[in-house]
């Protein structure tokens, strides 16, 4: 099937061309539409119902209201003057609060994109007195909006709201100020703009230099790039497809982590053909270009399969995990490397056809013969020093993965760097009143016995909530309308977000609701600590489950793939030592050096897929290539010197251009460490692991590295295997 796909893509390339620009152009424009509809914010909804904070935050929809798609605002306003507030200040502030609430909020118009692909998100807030500080140096108000915190359109109705409402209390002598997720994340957004923009124009750049480095093409600098943004484009497409019709939902940072992966791993696919199409003009000159480009989709297509394969098998794993976050992550990143195989193996063969030699215009290289580079000496070193290099590398990774030591996981929303706006306004109110007043506890408690609900009956719960450690203030006991459910609101004294916060949300606040709630009642713990809570639990599950599950998959494609059972072991052996010692290296920079609180909890997974999965890509060329090699007569290490010296520029480069890609999530606040672990991971997985140890192991076992099926002869399909023209020796050609 793969050769059937990449012969009619080579033998009809204008076709198949249109056909991916006039999908990707579409689906590109539906895409933005379709990803609003599919994800969500909550993320306590990600959770099992079975976890206490999941069953809290249902009571919360069903018996109290709660609109689920609700993000909350809460409005500092004081004086500018700094005096308390008086009676008649009060006054005025509700009634300017009344203003703004009759109000509708349009949506502002983004100049950067075309309004039909940006759904409308004008809505009329609701707005609401919260809470007055103890010395009545400010008034709280809680104002909802609906939305996705994340969501461009929601981003800009709460910027237009921000300044109108700015604007209306500095006309009544009165300054604001403006805290919660949604303000947060703007905030965040707008002081990390700049560096987002340049760091996707860095990567860019790298792209293009480093094709341009390589290749000296114009052609094969560009085209990458354009088949990525057209594949991509329909991969989008695809993936908010697949969440509409399985009803599934997606987190909101999912698309945008869909794209890094394959502007990665499509530059990574197409680089692998342009390395051995341009290796092969260059040893058959004499040979059609289209015929050339056939050849090389159809061979160099088995190994592209079977590295997109491994990356699937691994994050499908993730639809066995409880978390829903990552049950609906693993599933779409799946889905779109599936459709980046299918354009790697339709769109950028047919590319190659189009193009042929003027891929590589207007370097000259393919009309002479390259001279030995650095490449050759490099595999001559590794295959004439192997148990060295072996021992080296083991070392550089044993040292890095000593940093796993004492390592802690940090549930917490990440460091987001400067202190934003609405942390400002956050701490100002935490030196009045206590730290979780914008982002309250709940006890939800529900009569189970027949019988309604009092606020005399839940007066002991409601007492000895204010008895536990860290609970600052209590609120009042509100029911619901049939009195049959009960709210009980608790402000911590800790940030919501900290370990503090989610130790005491588990711990002595749920010990205290389960000691004290009354006969015939059940009673949940929610809010944002509770959730993170039950999050840590889920997450410590789901690890146990997916991280076998997916070693067992890889295993089994990398058994189908190299025919041999000692060869996957090894490259198995040597991912997971790149895992151990990406994972350590990070503990030692952020815990360890930069005194974190810990390693992101999502990070040892998302970690290990990646490295395991994207690593395994390059294991999976080099090892294809050593069997290829070693089909030929001779000894063991001269076919794995030429492995290396042909596969190393196209391993390193792509290595290059994927760390670059993952390193762009560091302009994101709160992505630092995933940034930094994704790019450290793949240099390590491509220029440690596939140039470096599988080779030295490969050249210390010989042909005993494919046991129990030593190579067989040539197929015959390679350049390699068939006469050479007189005046070329193909043993001399190399990968410049």
């Amino acid at each position: 099937m793969i050769r059937a796909l990449t012969r009619y893509s080579t033998r009809h390339p204008w076709k198949v061309i249109t056909l991916w620009v006039l999908l990707g152009v579409a689906l590109s424009a539906l895409a933005p539409v379709l990803i609003s509809r599919v994800t969500q914010h909550q993320t306590g909804d990600f959770l099992p119902r079975s976890y206490d904070s999941a069953a809290a935050l249902r009571i919360a929809q069903e018996q109290f209201g709660v609109n689920p798609d609700a993000v909350t605002v809460t409005v500092l306003v004081a004086r500018t003057d700094g005096k308390a507030l008086s009676a008649a200040d009060q006054k005025r502030v509700e009634a300017e609060a009344a203003k703004l609430g009759e109000r509708r909020v349009v949506m502002p118009r983004e100049d950067d994109m075309p309004q039909f692909m940006v759904p409308d998100r004008s809505q009329t807030p609701r707005i609401a007195p919260a809470m007055t500080a103890p010395d009545r140096s400010f008034e709280l108000l809680s104002v909802q909006l609906t939305g996705n915190p994340s969501d461009r359109g929601v981003q800009g109705v709460y910027r237009t709201f921000r300044d109108a409402a700015t604007t209306q209390f500095s006309e009544a002598g009165m300054r604001t100020g403006f805290t919660g997720a949604l303000a947060d994340t703007v905030d965040t957004t707008d002081a990390n703009e700049t560096a987002a923009k340049v760091g996707g124009a860095l990567v860019m750049g790298l792209i293009v230099l480093l094709n341009v480095l390589v290749f000296r093409s114009v052609a094969a600098a560009l085209l990458p790039l354009f088949a990525v943004a057209m594949i991509g484009g329909v991969a989008g497409g695809a993936v908010a497809g697949a969440a509409l019709l399985t009803g599934r939902k997606l987190d909101a940072g999912t698309p945008a982590l869909i794209q890094v992966v394959l502007l990665g791993i499509g530059i990574d696919y197409l680089l692998f053909l342009l390395f051995r199409f341009r290796e092969q003009l260059r040893s058959r000159p004499e040979q059609p270009a289209r015929e050339a480009a056939e050849q090389v989709s159809g061979r160099v297509g088995a190994a592209i399969t079977s590295a997109a394969l491994t990356i699937v098998a691994a994050f499908a794993t993730l639809g066995l995990a409880t978390f829903g976050q990552f049950r609906s992550l693993g599933p779409s990143i799946a889905v779109a490397v599936l459709v980046m195989l299918l354009g790697s193996l339709t769109l950028m063969p047919a590319l190659l056809a189009a193009a042929g030699r003027k891929m590589f215009w207007p370097s000259r290289s393919l009309r002479r013969e390259p001279r030995e580079g650095r490449a050759a000496r490099f595999g001559a070193l590794v295959t004439r020093r192997p148990l060295t290099m072996l021992m080296a590398s083991v070392a550089l990774l044993a040292a890095l993965a000593a940093g796993l030591t004492g390592m802690r996981m940090d549930y917490g929303r990440g460091d987001s760097g400067d202190p934003t706006p609405a942390a400002a306004t956050a701490a100002e109110i935490s030196r009045a009143l206590p730290a979780g007043v914008s982002d309250p506890t709940s006890v939800f408690v529900t009569a189970t016995d027949g019988g309604t609900l009092t606020v005399d009956r839940l007066g002991g719960l409601s007492h000895a909530l204010t008895q536990v450690e860290g609970v600052g203030q209590v609120g009042q006991t509100i029911l619901n309308e049939d009195h049959r459910a009960a709210r009980i609101d608790l402000f911590l004294t800790a940030d919501p977000q900290s370990q503090q916060a989610r130790d005491l949300a588990s711990g002595p606040v749920r010990a205290a609701v389960a000691q004290n709630s009354p006969a015939g009642t059940t009673a949940h713990v929610g809010g944002t600590s509770a959730i993170f809570a039950d999050i840590a639990t889920a997450v410590d599950h789901d690890l146990k489950i997916v991280f076998p599950v997916a070693a067992a998959l890889i295993a089994l494609i990398l058994l189908l793939l190299l025919r041999s059972l000692l060869a996957p072991v090894i490259l198995l052996l040597s991912v997971g030592l790149g895992f151990a010692a990406t994972l350590g290296a990070t503990t030692l920079l952020f815990q360890h050096a930069l005194g974190k609180p810990g390693v992101n909890f999502t990070l040892p997974l998302v970690l290990f897929l990646f490295v395991v999965a994207l690593g395994t890509d390059y294991n999976i060329l080099i090892a294809d290539r050593i069997r290829e090699e070693m089909q030929r007569p001779g000894p063991a290490r001269a076919a794995v010197a030429r492995a290396v010296r042909h596969t190393t520029p196209a391993i390193a480069t792509a290595g290059l251009v994927l760390a670059g890609s993952f390193a762009t999530l560091a302009t994101t606040p709160g992505s630092e460490q995933v940034a930094f672990a994704m790019t450290l991971g793949i240099m390590l997985s491509a220029l440690v692991l596939s140039l470096v140890l599988v080779p030295a192991l490969a050249a210390l076992l010989g042909r005993a590295v494919w046991w129990p099926v030593r190579p067989g002869p040539p197929t015959g399909d390679h350049p390699r295997h068939r006469p050479a023209a007189p005046a070329r020796e193909p043993d001399q050609v190399t990968a410049h």
